[in-house]
């Protein structure tokens, strides 16, 4: 009897678990290595081979169904494209011989009529047999649905061109607002430009008052006479496509002051803004001073700019010369009448160079610096009348346009 608590028969023989503990023993020179697989490794290995193949043999069977169901659609499309091709044959022919029944419908009236209903109840026999194979629906439904069907197609192909167009419009509203804040920019330094030069030529007209003021004048440019045809009123633009009222009043506005600045130039044409002489000093200033012969107290009607004899005098006001002579104490003088009231004398000229009733413009020569008359020495005596009344010539040098 074996008392071995150890019999490997008992030990082999006893009943293990399907999913217990198992060991894979590797050897490798000599020595072994023992791998062990736990049960729940083993339960998820088994659940993942059956997972893959219950997926094969259902993709299996989708497969060869597919196949079937596409075999079977196969049959039927060629099928009805057979009936289709012999549907479309016979109206063909029945198309064809429509012409010739007309043309003889005098001659065989009542049997080509009869003839043709027959063809026609045949094709109409065809139409239904086609339409009763393969649970067919009716004629009435298939224009249905072939009009439901191409009002689908209709709305998707809308729909489509309704996207791109709507993209198109955003992106159109993005460059429109774009292109209107740079033109927003683009107006405010026109603007301000506009604005600067308007501001520049009615400070000039300010400058030039101040000693007409002194006289109890005054020189409006808005009462211009000089100005033939004249028109004006308010800028108001023809009404706008883009009704944008930011925009709107800033192109009011400069093409306002472009207006004026244009209207304002013109009147200053005829004003003597500037000097008379290139090269200058004042000797004699305007008003009350000692007289240089007498060295008593008198009243200087214009200012002395000595220069160099011979230096060229140029006229700053377009207009018609009035006088050119010898003129006593002036010695050789000349007078111009600019209109809107100003005139200008230049006297004690070397020489003239003008005669009277000629028509000067801006910067015109009329003759050259001399000491002529009551002079001590070469010079300009020049004065400007505004309506018969002496003015300080010296705030309209000193303007600047």
């Amino acid at each position: 009897m074996n008392n071995d608590p150890f019999n490997s028969r008992d030990f082999y023989n006893e009943k293990q678990p399907l999913f217990s503990t198992k060991e894979i023993i590797f050897r490798s020179q000599g020595r072994a290595k023992v791998l062990q697989i736990s049960s729940r490794v083993q339960v998820i290995f088994l659940a993942i081979v059956l997972c893959i193949a219950c997926w094969s043999f259902y993709s299996y069977h989708i497969y060869h169904k597919s196949g079937r169901i596409l075999k079977d659609k196969d049959i039927e499309l060629v099928e009805t494209r057979d009936a289709y091709v012999d549907l479309m044959t016979d109206f063909m022919a029945l198309h064809k011989n429509i012409g010739a029944m007309l043309n003889s419908i005098d001659a065989k009236k009542n049997k080509d009529i009869e003839k043709y209903r027959k063809q026609a109840l045949l094709v109409e026999d065809k139409i239904k047999q086609i339409t009763s194979k393969k649970d067919w629906v009716s004629a009435e439904e298939v224009d249905e649905k072939t009009s439901l069907t191409e009002a689908l197609l209709q709305r998707d192909l809308a729909a489509s061109e309704r996207d791109e167009l709507r993209e198109q419009i955003e992106d159109l509203e993005e460059t429109i607002e774009e292109l209107k804040a740079a033109e927003l920019e683009v107006m405010d330094k026109i603007k301000t430009l506009s604005s600067k030069e308007l501001n520049k030529i009615k400070g000039v007209f300010s400058d030039i008052n101040k000693p007409l003021k002194r006289q109890g004048l005054y020189f409006n440019p808005l009462a211009n006479s000089k100005k033939k045809n004249a028109k004006g009123g308010p800028y108001i633009p023809q009404k706008s496509k883009v009704e944008d009222k930011n925009l709107n009043d800033k192109v009011s506005a400069i093409f306002q002051n472009v207006d004026d600045a244009l209207y304002y130039k013109e009147v200053i044409k005829s004003v003597p803004i500037g000097k008379p002489v290139w090269s200058y000093w004042v000797t004699s200033q305007y008003g009350k001073r000692t007289d240089p012969f007498k060295k008593t107290k008198a009243t200087h009607k214009g200012v002395d700019l000595a220069s160099r004899t011979g230096n060229k005098i140029n006229i700053r006001a377009k207009g018609k010369v009035t006088r050119a002579e010898y003129a006593g104490g002036y010695g050789n003088l000349v007078v111009v009448d600019h209109g809107n009231g100003f005139q200008t004398k230049y006297a004690h000229l070397n020489k003239i160079y003008v005669k009277k009733g000629a028509y000067l413009e801006i910067g015109d020569t009329i003759g050259e610096v001399g000491t002529t008359g009551r002079s001590t020495g070469p010079h300009l005596h020049y004065e400007i009348l505004f309506h018969g009344k002496d003015v300080d010539p010296l705030p309209f040098i000193k303007a600047k346009i």
